[in-house]
């Protein structure tokens, strides 16, 4: 990846020049890179993804993205849905979770390969929206959970092994944010203020937070295996995921 940042107006831009560049369809570095209503002009959006940020999937060309604004939940949505306080434009939340995603990219984890972060400041706030690659083919685990087989969930869990192996902190792992492709390749998403960490008692509240996630979808019995899969020794070094 070839990381570079941008400033137009009040808008500024991290990127990986590599992705952006490739992507014919798509504007180049400007603030339009982060505008649905552009993309719903030229017809280029394939799909919407369900939740609060209301997230696009967008036709870039030879790859597809996913456009994510961030939102607020909570009561204090009802006051302001998108705004953030300014704190530095290396603390904003996009930049944030792009500088995280593309390092553990660079790592060889399964995570979306990250495309653009795009932060827009007004006063003493800031609006973001981020954008990644979309993973073809891919389906929630809370989707298939219904007739999902132990195997997986043994991958699962050993791919949450390897993540918090790299120190990462999810703070919001539930398996809405845990994603099978068509071959059986589990990537997780959504780093929002998640963080790196020394090991610590996080793992375990990793885990337990995912173990009520499950039990919020009536599969709760499904966290033993993801545990055995947790908890089993490495089987050695895995090729770089792909998700373009």
């Amino acid at each position: 990846m070839h990381l570079a940042t941008c400033q137009t107006g009040k808008t500024y831009i991290l990127y990986d020049a590599d992705s952006v560049c490739d992507a014919e369809p798509a504007p180049q570095i400007a603030p339009l890179l982060f505008d649905p209503a552009h993309w719903h002009q030229a017809g280029r959006v394939v799909g919407e993804a369900p939740g609060r940020g209301s997230s696009l999937f967008l036709d870039a060309g030879r790859e597809q993205w996913v456009l994510r604004p961030y939102r607020r939940g909570g009561l204090v949505a009802r006051l302001n849905e998108a705004g953030y306080l300014w704190t530095g434009l290396e603390r904003t939340r996009a930049f944030r979770e792009f500088r995280l995603t593309a390092h553990l990219h660079e790592l060889g984890l399964p995570v979306p390969r990250p495309v653009a972060a795009g932060v827009t400041r007004g006063g003493l706030g800031y609006t973001a929206t981020l954008i990644t690659v979309r993973i073809r083919a891919a389906r929630a685990l809370a989707e298939r959970l219904a007739d999902v087989e132990p195997a997986l969930l043994e991958r699962v869990g050993a791919t949450l092994r390897r993540f918090h192996a790299a120190g990462l902190d999810h703070v919001d792992l539930n398996a809405r944010n845990i994603l099978v492709d068509a071959e059986g390749q589990v990537w997780l998403i959504d780093l929002d203020r998640c963080r790196l960490r020394s090991p610590g008692t996080w793992r375990e509240a990793n885990l337990a937070r995912l173990e009520r996630s499950l039990a919020k979808f009536g599969a709760a019995e499904h966290m033993a295996a993801i545990r055995r899969g947790y908890d089993s020794p490495p089987s050695g070094r895995r090729a770089a995921p792909r998700s373009e």
